[in-house]
């Protein structure tokens, strides 16, 4: 696995899961066309059918790959104590943990499902960890946070599942301090030739199985494996981070571009 460091300069190409316009990915579950008000619904009812076996389901699905990509992510952030996190899509708590085991400062875990949030607190305090990191339940678009108020914003595996990539994106310029760093995991579009044939038939045929198998719920992994082809491509999502506002906005490819950092600043 290499992780190829580019920047936001690269061309602003349309790659094969490219939503069909800027700020109209809110009319899209998947594949399905919705009204744009169902989807937050739509996605919360993803994940309180899925919490329960969430970390579970990331390990096979990925073979364990998704820690190695937290753990990237997490040597980029740097953590160090008189940093601010704000995890937002935090989920059941990778992010977090990683940031304040690495001597990170306090933590704002944000999750738009309450049922995933409760998983996370369950398991840091099978951790240990009952201090620094504050949990709340939000939403990406509107955040429960004053402006200029973190120093580092952090999204993984959540920005696809947002209504309105640009309005989640302007919410995370808002939040952070001026100096601030923006972070965002997420699944991308595959860059190695010939690797891309093999993974849609892996995403389209193993993951809704492994998701009837183990979860009981295949749907919910085919919308999972839709939802990444119909998000932005690299270059693309680069350029909508510069839009918000972001300056020195790069990406860096991990497992051929399997998935993707993108980071920026707040100036």
């Amino acid at each position: 696995m290499v992780a190829i460091m580019k920047d936001q300069t690269h061309a602003h190409a349309a790659g094969p899961g490219a939503p069909p316009e800027t700020g109209t990915e809110g009319g899209w579950f998947g594949y399905r066309p919705i009204d744009p008000t169902q989807k937050s619904g739509l996605v919360r009812s993803v994940f309180d059918t899925v919490a329960g076996r969430y970390d579970l389901m990331n390990d096979l699905m990925s073979a364990g790959i998704h820690r190695w990509w937290k753990s990237v992510l997490l040597d980029r952030i740097s953590p160090n104590a008189r940093q601010c996190l704000l995890d937002v899509a935090g989920g059941t708590g990778d992010i977090a943990f990683g940031f304040r085991r690495r001597g990170g400062g306090p933590v704002i875990l944000c999750d738009l499902t309450e049922s995933m949030v409760r998983v996370g607190r369950d398991r840091a305090v099978d951790r240990g960890l009952l201090a620094g990191i504050r949990w709340i339940v939000g939403d990406a678009e509107a955040l429960p946070m004053a402006s200029r108020s973190v120093d580092v914003y952090s999204i993984g595996f959540g920005l696809r599942n947002v209504t309105h990539i640009d309005r989640a994106l302007a919410e995370a310029h808002r939040v952070l301090k001026p100096g601030g760093r923006f972070f965002c995991l997420e699944f991308s579009h595959v860059a190695v030739p010939g690797l891309a044939k093999m993974y849609d038939a892996y995403s389209f045929t193993v993951l809704p199985w492994l998701g009837r198998m183990v979860a009981g719920d295949a749907d919910s992994y085919r919308y999972l494996a839709e939802s990444i082809r119909r998000f932005p491509d690299q270059a693309s999502l680069a350029a909508r981070i510069e839009a918000a506002g972001f300056r020195h906005v790069r990406y860096t490819n991990l497992s051929g571009g399997i998935a993707a950092i993108h980071s920026g600043w707040r100036m």
